[in-house]
């Protein structure tokens, strides 16, 4: 019979690994988490809490409620689940509780910001997720977490599982909350009818005085109840000394009740318990549906972590968490399961489901030796796989980190939105102060509530939603088409591309180079040379190597030294041995000319060899081509392979520039070289590629690149298929017009509404419909992105 964790209650499948002494006995607990956290509340004197529980701790929030303790997530193995390392740089991602707009993220920015330690914090508000970088040396997450928790939010590890309870037991709240406001609302509109438009002809003042106090009693739960999350929004940015959407809302609701309670105790002016219920219930409705609509925008990356099963099968047929997978270890994956971890196939064949990954939907061929990852589905055979990274160093990780990277690096345009933004409501302020001194000059009795209008119309809710929404939209949809954007700056960059530049082999071929032949120069035997080439080749990361791994290799090669994009040397029998370029491997280049060979062998500069090789040109390089063309931006080849392929490739494919045999730093110079109208695209997969794609305007590693190309760029590429990057381009100009239609649909509302308002032609129910639809009707235009790639 399984055991359940003393400390969480679920499965024990790890046996008696991790035990904790509770109340004199022996606990068994699931995982190293749970007895991190356990060993933390016994220590910290808290057993009290195991005595008079009376249920097991949520595992999905790591810490029970009741004794929850920012230092308990410094503990390095409850660490280990959620935060990655880059030396004494670690990097988390964090689910915030209690965002509800662009400034509260630009707050908790500030905050967080400020304290020593911390490298960077990016917070998107529209999925409620911040990633953070602090020194370990110079800072601990739980001052983090305690500086998130002082200005009125809460902070923890983003777990999907948890933040999909956070977000449903939002929602309960909310429905709750538009429940008292919606039948207060049609209660108090009733009785405002009858106040306002004489219903019962001769009423008594005592009547109407009575009709005063139920409205009072009906508005009094939904102004403390209903409004409650926009007063904590509005405290919270009081106290840190800003000014968010919630701001004037609240000062409006305030305001008309308490000016309401003043009339009715004194029998003296108007009420305004109608316009405070009405407020409330849209306000909320519209919140409830922009929450909505969020979470529709944001739950891609959420659900990617979903896929990744929880249990896994060890080759001996022993079932762990699939969590606790470490390097070296052997799982077994049988047909239909998805694969618990990233790893390397020991023995079997199969067809594994990678479209959640590459957007292709034809299952890829796998046999041994070849790379699987954690989420995709294995479709027939069975297999074993080694595991080769541990559960956050996944791919199926790494991709999230990235989205969220993305979701996280505002464009300029974002940053200016929610600058303006941000100033806006500093000026609604003033000209609702403005107003209301205007009006109660001129006409007293309908100054309050004209300066109500003005204060709830004018609201830049839409102004704020305008960017983040469309371009989160935008990064969930690549994503699932197998584009990873690193860098936020992606989408604003790509429709003004007017200069693509291409790497050769690997982008626009497929990189699986052949050995068609080679011929000899020297008295050495053909087996020696393709030996000691095998050999030289073996210490090189190009697509270019690949073509001579399945020859055996020399025994004893010394002193390899690699010179990225020119070729390899080092020492057999005492003499030096080179192969590459003409350049790099022969004292005399110009040999070279008589023979269409691209590669050579040389012992002491003198030529032995060279290797006719054959790369396929890739399906999609064509079409790619032609499109960017009729969209008339420049392509120029940039290759370092000197052969006469080059130029047959370019002849091919229609293309009017190349540039080959450059070297890295000579790829670097061309592109310093371009006019400053140029706006340019690198495209390309190895090393050698690196300085080029950092230096470009936006750069694009493909799938198969090297991990040092993958850094450089903007935009990782999942799979090699370049007609992605096209559909990427297309998206892009997308979002620039959505975004586009977004500001101008938010500033032209507001600056319609704002003298209608001013001018007292705009009800308080009117302007507080009227701030709603406009906030859905940007959100609501962002969404259409999610639908491109359907």
């Amino acid at each position: 019979m399984t055991a359940n964790c003393y400390h969480c209650g679920e499965p024990v499948l790890t046996g008696d690994t991790y035990l904790v002494e509770i109340l004199n006995e022996q606990r068994i607990m699931c995982c190293p988490g749970c007895q991190a956290v356990a060993s933390t509340i016994i220590a910290s004197g808290l057993v009290s809490y195991y005595q008079y529980r009376t249920a097991t701790a949520d595992k999905s929030q790591l810490v029970p409620d009741e004794i929850q303790s920012f230092t308990l997530y410094d503990n390095q193995d409850v660490q280990q689940d959620f935060v990655s390392h880059n030396g004494n740089v670690k990097e988390a991602v964090l689910s915030i509780e209690g965002i509800s707009c662009s400034a509260c993220a630009w707050l908790i920015e500030k905050k967080v910001f400020s304290l020593s330690g911390v490298q960077s914090i990016r917070v998107n508000s529209v999925n409620q997720r911040a990633t953070v970088q602090w020194q370990s040396t110079s800072i601990k997450l739980s001052a983090i977490l305690k500086a998130v928790h002082e200005i009125g939010y809460q902070a923890a590890p983003f777990e999907a599982d948890n933040q999909e309870q956070q977000y449903h037991q939002q929602m309960k709240q909310y429905l709750y909350r538009l429940g008292i406001a919606g039948l207060a609302t049609m209660q108090v509109m009733m009785l405002a009818v009858a106040l306002y438009f004489d219903v019962f002809s001769g009423m008594d003042e005592t009547f109407r005085q009575y009709l005063r106090w139920v409205s009072l009693i009906f508005a009094t739960p939904v102004l403390l109840y209903s409004a409650m999350p926009f007063y904590i929004n509005a405290w919270r940015n009081i106290k840190a000394r800003s000014l968010g959407m919630d701001v004037p809302v609240s000062i409006a609701l305030l305001f008309a009740y308490f000016s309401g309670v003043y009339a009715t105790l004194y029998d003296r002016g108007d009420v305004f318990f109608e316009s405070v219920s009405m407020f409330t219930f849209f306000l909320l409705l519209g919140r409830f549906l922009e929450m909505r609509a969020r979470r529709a925008a944001a739950a891609a990356s959420a659900n990617l972590l979903k896929l990744i099963p929880k249990l896994a099968t060890l080759a001996d047929g022993t079932t762990v968490a699939a969590k606790s997978l470490n390097p070296d270890d052997v799982v077994r994956v049988l047909p239909g399961e998805s694969i618990p971890a990233d790893g390397v196939i020991e023995s079997g064949s199969s067809e594994v489901d990678e479209s959640m990954l590459t957007g292709e939907s034809l299952p890829e061929s796998k046999t041994v030796g070849d790379s699987v990852f954690a989420g995709t589905v294995n479709a027939e055979g069975n297999f074993d796989l080694r595991v080769t990274h541990k559960r956050q160093d996944s791919l199926l990780s790494q991709i999230i980190r990235l989205q969220d990277e993305a979701h996280n690096t505002k464009p300029r345009i974002a940053v200016l939105a929610d600058r303006v933004a941000r100033y806006f409501v500093a000026v609604v302020l003033v000209i609702s102060a403005l107003t209301w001194l205007y009006w109660y000059q001129l006409k007293p009795e309908d100054a309050f509530w004209i300066m109500l209008s003005v204060l709830v119309a004018t609201c830049p809710c839409a102004l704020a939603l305008a960017t983040p929404t469309a371009l989160t939209c935008a990064t969930s949809t690549l994503s699932r088409s197998g584009v990873l954007l690193r860098r936020g700056h992606a989408l604003e960059t790509l429709p003004k591309v007017n200069h693509l530049i291409l790497d050769k082999t690997g982008t626009l071929t497929t990189g699986n180079i052949e050995l068609r032949g080679h011929t000899l120069y020297s008295e050495s035997s053909s087996d020696k040379a393709l030996h000691i080439a095998a050999t030289l080749e073996s210490f090189a990361n190009h697509p270019i190597a690949l073509a001579f791994r399945d020859i055996p290799k020399a025994a004893s090669v010394s002193d390899v030294t690699n010179k990225i994009g020119h070729g390899v040397s080092g020492c057999f029998e005492g003499k030096r041995w080179r192969i590459g370029k003409p350049d790099f491997a022969l004292s005399d280049p110009e040999f070279a000319d008589q023979s269409d060979d691209q590669i050579w062998l040389s012992c002491e500069e003198e030529p032995v060899a060279s290797f006719r090789l054959h790369d396929p040109i890739r399906e999609s390089s064509q079409a790619f081509i032609d499109a960017f063309k009729a969209d008339g931006v420049k392509i120029t080849m940039l290759t370092g392979d000197s052969s006469n392929s080059a130029p047959e490739l370019a002849h091919a494919l229609g293309l009017k520039h190349w540039v080959s045999g450059v070297s890295p730093e000579e790829k670097y110079a061309f592109l310093e070289k371009q006019p400053s109208e140029s706006v340019t695209m690198m495209v390309g997969d190895g090393i050698n590629d690196a300085p080029v794609l950092a230096g470009a305007h936006l750069s694009v590693a493909m799938g198969s690149g090297s991990d040092i190309a993958k850094s450089s760029a903007d935009i990782h590429l999942l799979s090699d298929d370049l007609s992605h990057l096209l559909s990427a381009r297309h998206l892009a100009v997308k979002v620039r017009n959505i975004i586009r239609q977004n500001l101008a649909w938010a500033l032209g509302y507001n600056i319609v509404i704002l003298p209608l308002a001013v001018m007292g032609l705009v009800a308080p129910y009117i302007a507080v419909a009227g701030m709603s639809a406009s906030s859905l009707i940007v959100v609501t235009n962002s969404l259409r992105l999610l639908r491109n790639s359907q």
